[in-house]
């Protein structure tokens, strides 16, 4: 049971963040499920000047999530996946660029609901970040303990 613990409280941030892409990824393998599925399709659509058909991108947005939740759940390849989160956190702030109107409703203060649903984003890009940081840090003290072994 400790040993269960000790693994929960040293990865309740990466595993809690898997747990929403997942969540949020595997809502988009069903049309009209996910609240920002519609939003999604747009957006991506303006990324992509319209080369990609909305119905392929929902889909490749869908498993690029679910693929983030489950290597953020199992903890593995850390640092690109945190990077892989991060580029795609980043861009779910684009429709606040493209479609200001979907995201504020008199003013830019006040959110419509899927304003909030893209503000929320930012509690986790800062826990991405940090992670990034961490796993950094982690990976510099590793690579000096090696080089003392070494010599």
């Amino acid at each position: 049971m400790r040993l269960i613990y000790l693994f929960i409280k040293k990865n309740m941030m990466p595993i809690a963040i898997g747990i929403v892409y997942l969540w949020f990824g595997a809502l988009k393998f069903f049309p009209d499920i996910s609240p920002a599925e519609d939003l999604a399709k747009t957006t991506i659509y303006e990324l992509t000047f319209g080369l990609i058909p909305s119905e392929t991108t929902i889909l490749l947005l869908a498993f690029w999530e679910i693929t983030i939740g489950i290597l953020l759940i199992l903890n593995v390849y850390k640092s690109m996946i945190y990077w892989a989160a991060i580029i795609h956190i980043t861009l779910t702030f684009t429709p606040w660029l493209f479609f200001p109107s979907e995201v504020f409703q008199n003013n830019y203060f006040q959110l419509t609901l899927l304003g909030q649903y893209i503000a929320k984003n930012i509690v986790i890009l800062a826990a991405l970040v940090v992670l990034l940081k961490e796993e950094k840090i982690k990976t510099k003290e590793a690579s000096v303990i090696s080089q003392r072994d070494i010599f």
